[in-house]
């Protein structure tokens, strides 16, 4: 069954007053009172307007929708076996669960090089993704995965240096990159340089081409959670002015003056900076691709959203015929920054649906004889069963997947643990493990064999959280694999996951569970 709820959440700090007695279609009240003070979201838009079109609070939180699709990926199970092994000898000695091998590499001439089959897509300018960059960053180049720097963070930076309305300076960009880059070891992971509209128009990718030495881009079509540009709040004035004159949408107003006097008395505390929305041709595509080529772009990636089903084949046909080196396809319902609540919920196509019209898409082009760029899926992944569940729903095309909001929470709580520990507080939910980090972070002693004590001491505790989160995601996709007997990441095929309902199985062209093996299970009886 979908169920949306419709005019109350956390999300929007709001909820019914008559909480057990809800209509379906509206979400209201059944019995709306006159004299109520608005707790619900019709409630809360009748005195505080637009601002209940985003999560709240703006800037500490990451959001995902509520809306429960038809199917999704608990609708399907991993199939183990008992039998032969894959991409190892077929040896109880050897096919163990360590040995699986998860690198994966990829790109034109296969020169990128990752320690493990995910990266984390897109954390841009909002202050949820800067406030945490250091925790990402690390814990991101130590475990050798990819980490996209997301939209807006060159034009975001009130340090951003512009000559003749280019960027040729930066602080906030040259910092993120340079933090990845000190913590990469033996050539393992990516460093990713995004850009939508306005980060074009700053000349943002030539500069970290030219400048800065970044060698993989990525062009933005989209997300799953909106299909809108990417917005933030802005509290202060001066910044919402500076936005503005860098040719931001800045609403209301803040050059103003009516709009000054209402901002400076409270009448509202934060402006609204949103960016503009595509319009892609394939002639404007092509040059801009040419473009980045000519500036020194190795490798040149492409990142879609939740559009309609012709925009998944368009820029599958893109990715193709440009030659890009990366696809990143993201389904419906999630977000890292301001994404409008009832969009996040109400628009898009679901991750099961986008990414079975992706393999279909890209199963038509391969059997055309096609070129086919690596392809990451993302929307709602967090665990290594869901890891699984995507590289087999795309194989043997899919060869990532893309998670954000499981990341930024690791990092999040590693550094909370951090303060924590600093302040002498440790809660005791967690005091039972310890009250250092070496306690506390299993991984600890590892990386500090592995670093030595002095750069083990500057680690953020951020990073901790990332690494350790990413060590448990490694151990337990391995187990998963070495349970199918495929201990290598080429070997994961679609017949490794089978649909639990009949409904699953037609959307994805899965198998039903009644019918996997059915023909060699006959046999078997019959031998």
């Amino acid at each position: 069954m979908v169920i949306s709820k419709v005019n109350a959440s956390a999300a929007t700090l709001t909820k019914n007053r008559t909480e057990g007695s809800v209509v379906p279609t509206s979400g209201m009240c059944v019995t709306c009172v006159d004299g109520c003070i608005g707790m619900c979201e019709i409630g809360k838009s009748a005195y505080r307007g637009h601002e209940v079109i985003y999560p709240q609070p703006f800037g500490v939180i990451t959001t995902a929708a509520e809306k429960r699709f038809p199917v999704d990926y608990s609708h399907f199970n991993i199939m183990g076996t008992c039998v032969g092994a894959y991409g190892i000898e077929a040896d109880s000695d050897k096919a163990i669960f360590p040995n699986v091998d998860l690198t994966v590499r990829f790109g034109h001439d296969n020169g990128i090089r990752f320690r493990r089959p995910w990266i984390i897509p897109g954390i841009g300018s909002t202050a949820i993704a800067k406030n945490n960059w250091e925790g990402l960053a690390i814990g991101s180049a130590l475990m050798g995965t990819g980490l996209t720097i997301g939209e807006n963070v060159v034009g975001m930076d009130p340090e951003t240096v512009l000559k003749d309305g280019r960027a040729v300076d930066t602080v906030d960009l040259k910092r993120r990159v340079e933090l990845y880059r000190r913590y990469q070891r033996d050539g393992y992971g990516a460093i990713v340089v995004q850009a939508n509209i306005e980060d074009t128009r700053l000349g943002g990718q030539e500069y970290a081409i030219e400048k800065l030495g970044v060698e993989c881009v990525e062009l933005k079509w989209g997300q799953g959670a909106k299909d809108i540009g990417g917005e933030v709040k802005i509290p202060d004035l001066k910044k919402a002015q500076m936005l503005k004159q860098r040719g931001y949408i800045v609403m209301p107003d803040p050059f103003d003056e009516e709009v000054i006097k209402a901002f400076e008395r409270g009448a509202f505390k934060e402006f609204e900076r949103h960016s503009r929305v595509g319009m892609i041709t394939e002639e404007s595509f092509a040059k801009r691709i040419e473009d980045l080529r000519a500036a020194g772009a190795k490798y040149i990636f492409l990142k879609t959203g939740a559009y309609r089903p012709a925009d998944l084949a368009r820029a599958l046909s893109f990715a193709s015929k440009y030659r890009l080196d990366l696809l990143t396809v993201d389904g419906a319902g999630g977000g890292t920054g301001m994404s409008p609540w009832r969009m996040m919920n109400e628009w898009g196509v679901p991750p099961v649906e986008l990414h079975s019209l992706l393999h279909q898409y890209a199963s038509h082009l391969a059997g055309k004889g096609a070129y086919l760029p690596a392809i990451a899926v993302a929307g709602g992944f967090a665990f290594e069963d869901q890891i699984f569940k995507g590289l087999a729903m795309g194989a043997p095309y899919v060869k990532l997947v893309g998670m954000a909001r499981g990341p930024i929470a690791a990092a999040m709580v590693g550094k909370t643990i951090g303060r924590t520990i600093d302040a002498m507080q440790v809660p005791v939910y967690i005091e039972r493990f310890g009250n250092s980090k070496d306690e506390i972070f299993v991984t600890a002693s590892e990386l500090r064999r592995e670093l030595g004590k002095d750069e083990f001491d500057k680690l953020p505790t951020g990073a901790l959280g990332l690494y350790t989160y990413f060590e448990r995601l490694t151990q337990g996709l391995r187990q998963i694999m070495a349970g199918s007997r495929k201990f290598s990441l080429e070997h994961i095929s679609r017949d490794d996951i089978a649909a639990l309902t009949p409904d699953a199985a037609r959307v994805s062209g899965i198998s039903y569970i009644m019918d996997v093996d059915k023909e060699q299970a006959l046999n078997l009886l019959n031998s």
